[in-house]
């Protein structure tokens, strides 16, 4: 630019042309002067106001929405990192001599089911949370719990077992932790309470005890659909539920609470307490299945037929879904209705077991709301 009006100036100087040509140049000049003063200002405005990558930096924050980019395979909640550890699938004692137990809070999903005698076992499996908290009072092992514990490939840990399950562990050569038979250093006992509902462990203690026995670190987890917190499922409004197992004296009930949006757990109406944190135990989905249940001796051992399906009915944010549980091989027992799979809430899941006989009704009272 500085050049061309130097050389109007010199012509301008020496010779003088016609009218028409100075204003012609004149013009032709401030054309190119002026476009250059014009674009400058609008190019750094549009980049401005389209920055790439500013909206994913600053809508989480404002949006609330959550920073992790994990969630845990088996409760659906946000993670820092992936959670690929192994499960440990624990047999808890559930006898009235055993309670309250500990570590429950750290489950990420909780099974409760008959043993004999009309008492329920808990198989409390933990996956992505729980590392040195207390976990017990650990008892006995059956048939059925291992088929339940190896669904979601965990290690399995108990404190003996019946003949049957013994068999199973040794001829299929099942990665077990037995306090009794392999793994007595990982358990210990407390002297607050009388064999044998006062044996416990943690789990970094029994992760050191599967490495030891050289067990498989990575195994193939497998993970629930889930909801998003706002979502709201189907089904009739319902405030809990009554489940009686066998014994009309025992009875476990689940009652929604609203605020925070989980049920809570109670045993013949007093709340199920981890001993842990003296916090009642909360469920953000409930399942009731029925499955067929057969005596096996004197004793009152039982076969539960854990596998081919049936009844079943799921609560999850007051509503009651009514439905079957199903079992694909090599797979987790899952809730469907008209064939598809019904997404759960994150957090914790409590199954519960019950006989399909006299009926699986029988065993389950609704509390309408």
């Amino acid at each position: 630019m500085k050049k061309k009006s130097d050389g109007l100036r010199k012509g301008w100087g020496f010779k003088l042309g016609s009218s028409l040509l100075c204003l012609t140049l004149l013009g032709s000049i401030l054309v190119s002067c002026g476009q250059p003063k014009a674009d400058p200002p609008k190019a750094p405005v549009v980049e401005e106001q389209t920055p790439p990558d500013e909206p994913a930096q600053e809508d989480p924050i404002s949006s609330g929405e959550p920073q992790t980019a994990y969630t845990a395979p088996l409760t659906g909640l946000p993670l820092d990192q992936p959670a690929t550890t192994r499960p440990l699938s624990i047999m808890i004692n559930n006898a009235p001599a055993a309670r309250p137990q500990s570590g429950l809070t750290q489950a990420d999903i909780v099974y409760e089911v008959l043993a004999e005698g009309g008492i329920t076992r808990l198989i409390g499996i933990f996956q992505s949370k729980g590392a040195d908290e207390t976990i017990g009072p650990i008892r006995s092992i059956r048939p059925y719990l291992i088929d339940i514990g190896e669904s979601y490939g965990g290690v399995l840990v108990h404190a003996g077992g019946s003949n049957d399950a013994y068999a199973i562990l040794q001829k299929q050569h099942k990665e077990d932790l037995d306090e009794i038979g392999n793994a007595g250093a990982y358990f210990w006992r407390d002297k607050s309470r009388k064999a044998p509902h006062n044996l416990y462990s943690n789990a970094d203690k029994l992760r050191e005890g599967a490495d030891k026995h050289g067990y498989k670190k990575d195994v193939n987890i497998p993970s629930y659909k889930f909801r998003a917190e706002d979502d709201m499922p189907e089904g009739d409004n319902a405030s809990g539920v009554d489940i009686t197992f066998l014994l009309k004296s025992y009875k476990v009930s689940y009652q929604y609470h609203e605020a925070s949006k989980v049920y809570l757990r109670s045993i013949n109406g007093k709340p199920h307490i981890d001993l842990n944190t003296g916090q009642q135990l909360t469920a953000a989905n409930v399942v009731i299945l029925g499955a067929d249940h057969k005596t096996l001796d004197d004793v009152g051992r039982l076969a539960v037929n854990v596998v081919s399906g049936g009844e079943a009915i799921l609560l999850q944010r007051g509503k009651v879904i009514k439905g079957q549980w199903v079992r694909a091989k090599g797979d987790v027992i899952r809730f469907v209705k008209d064939g598809q799979e019904v997404p759960l809430f994150p957090g914790t899941t409590y199954f519960n077991i019950v006989p399909n006989a006299p009926t699986f009704d029988s065993h389950v009272e609704i509390h309408q709301s």
